[in-house]
């Protein structure tokens, strides 16, 4: 049994690669990756893996490991952009890291910050640290993340990139039972052209689309 494509809701899907207990499936139109419906953790037990997390907003290593997506997309804001930290996780360093440069940012996280006021509001700038291969149906998530951002918001995400089938299957990545889309670099090239959208990749795991 196949399934249709979480990102662009397409019929025309593969097998990728199965590695027990998991199979994993590609989109032929968007090439998204992803993982078998049907193994998908229950929220109780994807929450219990989150909880283990050792993630503090005061933590050097990790406000180093955020500062890839942190810079360069502070580099494009001017002060005083209000922005989102969704997905944001127990310890919000990211949204620290923006309030102290002077750019507000408001919290939301299914699990920890679920105030679902904040989505009901517009963003200058949107940050989605490691969040986008948890979602079950990302290409709704994203299109209502976009819908949020004023023309020229920018929406930021940090996500690891499938490359081929051969480093898929040796890849730490696919193994953490959260993760269960995989996005490469032809998937985000598809989204920004369905979202119309400006595309920028920095290093090998930061993108950031902006609103035209």
């Amino acid at each position: 049994m196949t399934y249709p494509c979480p990102l662009c809701g397409q019929k025309e899907v593969v097998a990728y690669w199965q590695s027990e207990p998991r199979r994993y499936f590609q989109c032929a139109f968007c090439q998204l990756v992803f993982s078998d419906p049907e193994k998908h953790l229950s929220a109780a037990e994807e929450k219990s893996v989150y909880d283990l997390h050792k993630n503090s907003v005061g933590d050097p290593n990790y406000r180093k490991f955020l500062s890839r997506l942190f810079l360069p997309m502070k580099d494009r804001l001017v002060i005083g952009a209000k922005g989102l930290d969704f997905g944001c996780g127990p310890g919000p360093a990211l949204a620290s890291m923006f309030d102290e440069a002077g750019f507000p940012t408001s919290l939301y996280d299914v699990f920890y910050y679920d105030e679902k006021s904040t989505l009901q509001l517009n963003y200058d700038f949107i940050t989605a640290t490691e969040v986008v291969e948890h979602l079950v149906h990302p290409g709704e998530v994203i299109r209502n993340l976009w819908a949020m951002l004023v023309p020229g918001g920018q929406l930021g995400i940090m996500t690891k990139l499938v490359i081929d089938k051969e480093s898929f299957q040796r890849w730490h990545y696919k193994n953490d039972p959260t993760h269960i889309c995989f996005f490469s670099r032809y998937s985000f090239e598809w989204l920004a052209n369905e979202l119309d959208a400006n595309l920028h990749f920095f290093g090998a795991d930061v993108i950031i689309m902006e609103k035209k």
